[in-house]
């Protein structure tokens, strides 16, 4: 005996009513680490062009980034189904967003600050940016290609080694400078480019975390 299709169709409805179709959020992180990469990109080509100008490029895409993140929040307090752990998924858009906004601060700082960029910062900045790149790629796979994800976080954290590395370096030669007004402006624009890689460790930490509970 057939069913009536008019009441198919309206039993379809209601489930999808209940069970809305879940968000394209692997779309939207790809999107957001995407744009992120723009933006360290455009940091760290503005750090070459001396005398330094205001860093508006930089904070118009920083803004974009944080917009993408609050609107993955709004559409995950939203969705019935996520493609993983929901808490991952928050922390991971929020964590990248750090990457950026640490990177705009560090960018507003010196040219408030009048510190121009030296040996260090260039070498921490590309050091990001290599990291980001990496970071890009690995959102783009996962989660279809867990195993490249996993090859593509060591890759990066040898970047993260390197901030750090020369961040101990550079305080270390700031501790015998004879200017300490130099020496404490440095020392902050030092500190944020070691944020913003301490928080794309953390987003790495997370991604390799999601796929590894995917296998």
């Amino acid at each position: 005996m057939s069913q009536d299709p008019r009441k198919i169709s309206q039993i379809k409805q209601a489930f999808y009513h209940i069970f809305p179709v879940r968000y394209d959020f692997e779309g939207m992180l790809e999107q957001q680490a995407a744009m992120t990469l723009q933006g360290i990109t455009t940091f760290y080509t503005w750090m070459q062009e001396v005398p330094l100008q205001e860093p508006a490029g930089i904070e118009q895409q920083a803004a974009l980034v944080d917009q993408m993140r609050y609107d993955l929040e709004e559409k995950l307090m939203d969705a019935f189904q996520t493609p993983f752990d929901r808490q991952d998924l928050y922390a991971l858009s929020r964590q990248m967003d750090y990457i950026l906004n640490f990177s705009k601060e560090t960018a507003r700082e010196m040219y408030v600050f009048g510190v121009q960029p030296d040996k260090a910062t260039l070498a921490m900045a590309k050091a990001l940016l290599c990291g980001t790149r990496h970071l890009a790629q690995g959102v783009r796979v996962f989660p279809l290609k867990t195993n490249e994800v996993k090859e593509i976080i060591p890759q990066a954290r040898n970047y993260l080694h390197q901030i750090e590395d020369i961040y101990i370096q550079s305080m270390a030669a700031l501790f015998s400078t004879d200017d300490p007004m130099d020496a404490m402006r440095k020392r902050e624009i030092y500190h944020h480019l070691r944020d913003a890689g301490r928080a794309l460790r953390k987003t790495l930490y997370l991604l390799h975390k999601a796929a590894v509970g995917l296998e």
